[in-house]
């Protein structure tokens, strides 16, 4: 937990440095993966509830980095995009990442990497175990 902790505090301040919160910037990079999915879709995405999505959809558009775009035949959805500025900001938060996780795990040996995944996921599936009734 401590570890983890640590690792939010990081890379909470490197992107911060951008001017985005972690929950923004999660929102805006996943958007670079596949724009044009509604609110509903971007939740499940992001594991949160839609009511944690429409305000912080509604703070990013008024900041004028994500755009909502009519759905044809659906007047009730939007599809979710980028404007430039997200895309640039996203694109800046993703090398910031990138960068933190080159100077930790990227200096792991191969070998260390490999076993570091097998001991996540199986530590992963153990916890899934104890979740089930």
């Amino acid at each position: 937990m401590r570890l983890h902790q640590r690792m939010l505090t990081q890379i909470t301040a490197r992107i911060r440095t951008i001017g985005l919160s972690i929950p923004q910037f999660d929102l805006l990079s996943t958007l670079t993966e596949q724009e044009g999915i509604s609110q509903s879709e971007l939740a499940e995405r992001l594991y949160v509830t839609k009511g944690n999505v429409s305000g912080l959809v509604d703070r990013l558009v008024q900041a004028g980095l994500v755009e909502r775009r009519a759905i044809a035949g659906d007047r009730r959805s939007y599809a979710m995009h980028l404007t430039p500025e997200g895309r640039r900001l996203a694109e800046r938060g993703i090398a910031i990442q990138r960068d933190f996780v080159a100077s930790t795990l990227g200096k792991l040996a191969p070998q260390e990497l490999s076993e570091l995944d097998r001991l996540i996921v199986l530590w992963r599936d153990l916890a899934r175990a104890a979740d089930a009734p």
